[in-house]
């Protein structure tokens, strides 16, 4: 599992960086490194914000870090429960929408007071998509295509 985990929490990682610092500049208007310095901010405090290009790469490191950990939540979903066996595009899209509901609606609540559902529908689609269309059902695609060792 170590390979295809590894594989796995640097494409997903690096599709959702991609996605998040495009949906930032294009519909935010807002910078690369402030959005990196953020989600550095979320388990190293707020003044993680003011830490410059090395906050961003901060950030990037936890946001990878968090990857890790989805990636590993799916290989094992796939790989020892009932949803390995059902079509990786059901599977995927049932596990992104918990590691959206999990993320928009326990930890950045928690930890930064949003409000979960998001009134704002748009920022709805453009959050979910990446945990349903560039993790899960990456997750559960390649596992599937990946021979299992014995």
């Amino acid at each position: 599992m170590p390979r295809i985990w590894l594989q796995l929490t640097l494409l997903c990682g690096a599709l959702d960086a991609a996605w998040a610092s495009l949906v930032g500049v294009v519909h935010a208007g807002s910078d690369p490194g402030a959005l990196w310095r953020g989600v550095a901010a979320g388990p190293l405090g707020d003044a993680a914000r003011g830490w410059g290009a090395g906050g961003a790469v901060l950030g990037l490191a936890v946001h990878f870090a968090l990857m890790a950990v989805m990636v590993a939540g799916g290989l094992l979903l796939a790989r020892r429960t009932m949803l390995g066996a059902v079509s990786p595009w059901k599977a995927g899209a049932l596990y992104g929408v918990a590691l959206y509901t999990v993320m928009y609606g326990l930890v950045l609540p928690w930890r930064f007071g949003m409000a979960f559902p998001d009134p704002d529908r748009l920022r709805t689609a453009l959050t979910l998509f990446p945990h349903v269309a560039l993790v899960g059902i990456p997750v559960f695609w390649l596992v599937r295509r990946k021979p299992q060792p014995s």
